[in-house]
Formats: C-alpha cells, sequence, structure tokens
C-alpha cells in the first residue's frame, strides 16, 4: 500500500500539467484573497473619512459650555445645545419605552405562542412595511394624530413618531433573537414541568436577551439621528424646555438649522452637534454590547 502511495504521489509530482493546475489554483486562491480582503477595507473607508472630518471640525468647539448653554441666537457666536442634548435623549427615551415592550412582547407572541397563524404572518408583514416607510410619514402621522389633537408641538408627539420608527426593527431581531434560541433548550425546560410562561421567561428569553438588545440599540441609533419627523412633531426650541407638551429641541433638527445658515459660529456648531449625536450613539451601542454579553 505504502509503495502504491508512493508512486502515485511520484506521479503527480512528476506531471507537469498536474503541476501547473496547482499553481493556478493557488495562485487564483490568492488572488481572490486579496481582493475581498482589499473590498472589505474599503468598506471601512466611508466610516473613517466621516469620523475624520466630523473629528477636524467638531473638535475645535467642543467645551464644557456645549453641554450646558443654550444656543446662541442667529450670527452671535458662543452658547452650546444642552437643551438639543437633553431633548434629543427625552424624545429617544419616549419612542423607547412605548416600541421597546411593544415590539419584543409581540416578538415574543408570533415565535412562541402562534408562529404559524395569520395574525403572527400579517404582523411580521406589517413589520417589514413599516421598515421601508420613509421617516417623513411618520412625522405627519404623528402631527395628525397628536398634535393636531393637542394644538401645539411637544416632545410626546416627537416621542410617538420615533416609535413608530424604532418598533418594527425591535419587534423582526427580537423574533430572529429568540429563533436563535436551541429548541432543546424548551424541550428541557418542558420536560422539567415548566410551563410555557416560566420556560420563556427564564430560559429563552434570557438566552436571548443579548441579541434583543441589539436590536433595541440600532433601533436607538436610527431614531436618534431622524430629523424629518422631529420637525413635525417637536419642531425646535432655543429655550430649556419646562414640560414635554411644549417644543422641544433636538440635535438632529439643530444640525438641520444650524448648516443652512450662512454664519460660520453655527456651522461651525452645527458639526461639533454631529460629532457629539455620533459619540452618543457610539457609547450607547458599546455600552449595551459591553454590559449585555458580560451577562449573557
Amino acid at each position: 500500500m505504502d509503495s502504491i502511495a508512493s508512486h502515485s504521489l511520484g506521479f503527480f509530482d512528476n506531471d507537469p500539467s498536474e503541476n501547473t493546475k496547482v499553481i493556478a489554483r493557488s495562485l487564483k486562491n490568492r488572488i481572490l484573497s486579496g481582493i475581498c480582503i482589499a473590498l472589505s477595507l474599503l468598506t471601512m473607508v466611508p466610516l473613517i473619512s466621516i469620523i475624520f472630518l466630523l473629528l477636524k471640525k467638531g473638535l475645535p468647539l467642543l467645551g464644557l459650555n456645549i453641554f450646558t448653554e443654550l444656543p446662541p441666537a442667529a450670527g452671535m457666536a458662543g452658547g452650546g445645545f444642552g437643551n438639543a442634548i437633553i431633548g434629543t435623549l427625552v424624545m429617544v427615551g419616549i419612542g423607547l419605552a412605548i416600541s421597546g415592550p411593544a415590539g419584543i412582547l409581540s416578538a415574543i407572541y408570533i415565535n412562541e405562542y402562534s408562529p404559524t397563524s395569520r395574525l403572527a404572518q400579517a404582523v411580521r408583514m406589517v413589520a417589514k412595511l413599516l421598515t421601508g416607510i420613509p421617516s417623513i410619514i411618520c412625522g405627519v402621522f404623528a402631527f395628525a394624530v397628536v398634535v393636531m389633537a393637542t394644538g401645539t408641538f411637544s416632545a410626546y408627539a416627537g416621542g410617538l413618531a420615533l416609535a413608530v420608527l424604532m418598533l418594527p426593527t425591535i419587534l423582526l431581531t427580537s423574533e430572529q433573537a429568540l429563533m436563535g434560541v436551541q429548541s432543546a433548550y424548551r424541550e428541557a425546560a418542558y420536560g422539567l414541568g415548566a410551563t410555557r410562561f416560566q420556560a420563556i421567561a427564564r430560559v429563552v428569553l434570557p438566552d436571548a436577551f443579548p441579541a434583543i438588545m441589539t436590536g433595541v440599540m440600532l433601533a436607538v441609533a436610527r431614531a436618534a439621528g431622524e430629523t424629518a419627523p422631529l420637525i413635525f412633531t417637536a419642531l425646535f426650541s432655543q429655550f430649556w424646555a419646562k414640560s414635554l407638551n411644549e417644543p422641544t429641541a433636538s440635535l438632529s433638527v439643530l444640525i438641520y438649522n444650524f448648516s443652512t445658515v450662512p454664519f460660520p459660529h453655527q456651522i461651525a456648531m452645527a458639526w461639533t452637534a454631529s460629532l457629539v449625536l455620533v459619540a452618543f450613539v457610539t457609547l450607547a451601542n458599546i455600552t449595551a454590547q459591553t454590559i449585555f454579553s458580560r451577562r449573557h
């Protein structure tokens, strides 16, 4: 047997055509690997370019006053956008308080209780349709439902518009997270005498929780940068909001307003606000990933 193997190896080593094929395959593999690596690095260029531009134009004005003072009047220097930061956090928080429980509980129902029912199929289809609806439509919806009813722009209206945007992302990612839990875990829980509710609460949800929170943070990142829905619902304010039922400032609307004026200081503040918004979203995602991956 060894002699046959040696004879075979010797035959291929001495066959020029076989050696040529091996060299050609190796060269082709290296070329394709190099193309894949180059394209992977190319996908990072836009992100690196954006971060570089934000740091270059946003860092000069970054300071404590940016977080503690109100926006300056047109053409005036100084000031900050502390009210816009608080307004963004408040409206994103309202949107998350509405869409978070609704999205996660809906995902639990359509995945754990009735995955093949018509209702579950309808919920999935509606969620997928909502992901493709332009954000400005959500703003018009919240304007008609809240602003027209109350007669004023408010943080409530802005939070509702953001909730509509966040809901499909949270629902679909939560469903995928629940589907990723091994069925053996559920069977083991049922085998130990657990009810369906107990199996979901004590086995399925803890295992899917990190992935669910990843989806929640993706939804938060999208909502924090939305502008059109907030123009229709929360409008803007140059002052500190005294209640949630009045026009409220946000970073995205401030960036839009200041980037379109002919005053250098306001344009520079728009760059700084963009840097702060990107930093906020990045820190929120990193913090969530770190905390929930450790819990998992």
